[in-house]
């Protein structure tokens, strides 16, 4: 599956941005989904996850109550809704898909996932 990351940008501290995901291919349904990201000089670190029915949502803790995940499988697109944007949300934002189901820990650590986007910049400024 190829992945296409969009809707990076840059905000002021408290703006919104909705980054959006689309895959390839006709099995979206079957990937769990999640969103990473990456500043300069640190290790890529999760964001958000989403399982492949919607169902199950998981977050970094930095994140809570500002960014929602969701996808759509109609359109094979999963979304990263930003909110009350901080400059240390500043990253490159990478979408990343699992074909096996994910439990535990694999959900937020890179090598869980087995396809990646191409990444979007995120520059909030102070």
């Amino acid at each position: 599956v190829q992945l296409q990351a969009s809707g990076g940008g840059l905000v002021q501290t408290g703006g919104s941005l909705r980054l959006s995901c689309t895959a390839s291919g006709r099995t979206f349904s079957s990937y769990d989904m999640g969103w990473f990201r990456q500043a300069p000089g640190k290790e890529r670190e999760f964001v958000a996850a989403i399982s492949r029915r919607g169902v199950y949502t998981y977050y970094t803790d930095s994140v809570k109550g500002r960014f929602t995940i969701s996808r759509d499988n109609a359109k094979n697109t999963v979304y990263l809704q930003m909110n009350s944007l901080k400059p240390e949300d500043t990253a490159v934002y990478y979408c990343a898909a699992a074909r096996s189901s994910l439990s535990g820990s694999s959900w937020y650590r890179p090598r869980g996932y087995d396809y990646w986007g191409q990444g979007t910049q995120v520059t909030v400024s102070s």
